[in-house]
This record gives structure tokens, C-alpha cells and sequence, in this order.
């Protein structure tokens, strides 16, 4: 009974908070997307799934999501591996430089990019200085430069879980496998990453994620064939001021966001468990 009450006192304050500044706006906002003037419709639903924009719009945030995810994916796994293979001081101190992006604004970062991927930046001077004539390769307003954008961003977010996957190998089967005579090359490929996966799976999903809920990036760096959810939610508010359509359009993406949140969360139960391979 005492347990009870202390974890009461505890948790009780954060578990009002929480009810207060999220359940109670999402509720809002459900009951904003069913309620059309006087009565309970659907017809925020109907109409978006009848809007070509709307489809158009939703089939962009996966592509966009899932492609900025495997991006930083090819990008974080190379440093988790190394991560993994340092000792624990050196890893602690490139940990720090992993999480340096975290400590800069995105809004800071998304105009930073505007200064180094403009037609005028310092990518394309020094691309006009190696070609020796003046080069203008397009990397703002466009898909490169939301890709570029998202993946400096989602990196550190691949890192870890793959960094966590890798740790929880047993390193006796690496000496197994080098007495056996197994060559770098095979010793990864039938280990490492096998054996990674779950933290690879989580990691994507957990960045894909995220990714379908960003609106800062893509209009700042995106044109307009590269327009987000986010971007539509804030079209709908600030332009046509339909807040029925707005608000469904966040329990869709809600929805979407949930389901995979709950698949991340149970491949990071499965990838923190020790596990063993046969060489």
C-alpha cells in the first residue's frame, strides 16, 4: 500500500501534466475532425480521401519518410560500427560528437543548408573551381535538398539503436569465428549484421517516424512536388481555414505514426536481448 502511494505521489504530477498538454488537444482535435456544425460527421474523412491532393500529399510523406530512413541508415550504420569496435572512453567521447547536431536548432540548420547547397553556396563554388567554369547544380527547393536536410537530422537517431543491436553480440562468437579462419568480410556478413537487424528494423522505423511528421525541412528546402502531411495540415489551417480538414488530417497521421510506434517499440524489446549465431 505504502508502494502504491509513493509511486502515486511520484508519478501522479507527470501523469496529470501529460494528460493535460497532450490527451486533452489530441481529444480536441479528434472531436474537431467528427463534429461539422451541430452534428457528428464523417465527411472531413470522405472528402480527404476523395481529394487527389490529399492521396498525392500522403504518398509523398512515405516516399520522403522511407527514403530520408534508409539515407541515414546508410550513413549511421558505418558509425556504429566503428562505435562498437572503440573502447568504451573513445566511444564516449564520439558519442558526443553523434549528438552535436541535437544541440542546433533545425530552423538554424535548414537556413545553415541554404547557405551551402544554394546555386551561389560553397558546394557549387567548389564544384565551379574543380570543373574550372561555373557550375550550378540544382540542391535547394527539391527532393535532394529535403534529403539532405532530413538525414543530418535522423542520423544520431539510426546510431543508437544499431550502436545498442551491435553491443548485445556476444564477442565469443567473433573469436570463434576468426579461429574457424573466417575472413573479415564473411565474419560480418554472417554475424554482424544478421545479428544487428533488430536494432537496423527499429531504427528505421522510429526515423520513419518521425520523418512523416516533418514540416520545418521540407518548406524550407523542399519544392512543391515535396510537400508533407505537416505541410497540408498547416495549408488547410492557415489558408483555407477548414479546421475539420486539418484535424483529420492529424488522426490520420496520428494513426499511421501509432501503429508504428508500436512496431518499433516491440523490435527494441527483441534487439536488447543477448544473442547468439552460428558461424
Amino acid at each position: 500500500m505504502t508502494q502504491k502511494k509513493d509511486a502515486l505521489l511520484y508519478v501522479g504530477p507527470a501523469t496529470l501534466f501529460l494528460f493535460l498538454v497532450i490527451l486533452v488537444p489530441l481529444g480536441f482535435v479528434a472531436w474537431t475532425s467528427l463534429h461539422t456544425g451541430d452534428s457528428w460527421s464523417f465527411a472531413a474523412y470522405t472528402q480527404l480521401f476523395e481529394s487527389v491532393l490529399f492521396r498525392r500529399t500522403l504518398w509523398t510523406t512515405f516516399e520522403i519518410s522511407i527514403l530520408a530512413s534508409l539515407g541515414s541508415l546508410l550513413l549511421g550504420y558505418p558509425v556504429a560500427l566503428h562505435l562498437a569496435r572503440v573502447s568504451a572512453r573513445k566511444r564516449a567521447i564520439y558519442m558526443v560528437l553523434v549528438l552535436i547536431p541535437f544541440w542546433t536548432s533545425i530552423l538554424v540548420k535548414s537556413f545553415a543548408f541554404t547557405v551551402l547547397l544554394g546555386r551561389s553556396g560553397m558546394v557549387n563554388t567548389f564544384l565551379s573551381w574543380l570543373a574550372g567554369s561555373p557550375v550550378e547544380v540544382p540542391m535547394l527547393f527539391n527532393r535532394l535538398g529535403v534529403m539532405v536536410g532530413m538525414t543530418n537530422y535522423l542520423v544520431p537517431f539510426v546510431v543508437f539503436p544499431v550502436l545498442a543491436s551491435l553491443l548485445a553480440i556476444d564477442r565469443s562468437l567473433y573469436q570463434a569465428a576468426e579461429i574457424m579462419g573466417a575472413k573479415p568480410p564473411r565474419i560480418f556478413f554472417r554475424i554482424t549484421l544478421p545479428l544487428s537487424l533488430p536494432g537496423v528494423a527499429a531504427a528505421v522505423l522510429s526515423t520513419t517516424v518521425m520523418s512523416m511528421g516533418f514540416f520545418v525541412i521540407p518548406a524550407l528546402l523542399g519544392g512543391r512536388q515535396d510537400v508533407m502531411l505537416s505541410n497540408l495540415v498547416d495549408f488547410y489551417t492557415r489558408e483555407t481555414l477548414d479546421w475539420n480538414m486539418a484535424s483529420a488530417i492529424g488522426v490520420i497521421l496520428l494513426g499511421i505514426v501509432t501503429i508504428a510506434a508500436l512496431g518499433v517499440d516491440r523490435l527494441q524489446k527483441f534487439g536488447a536481448r543477448p544473442r547468439t549465431a552460428a558461424v
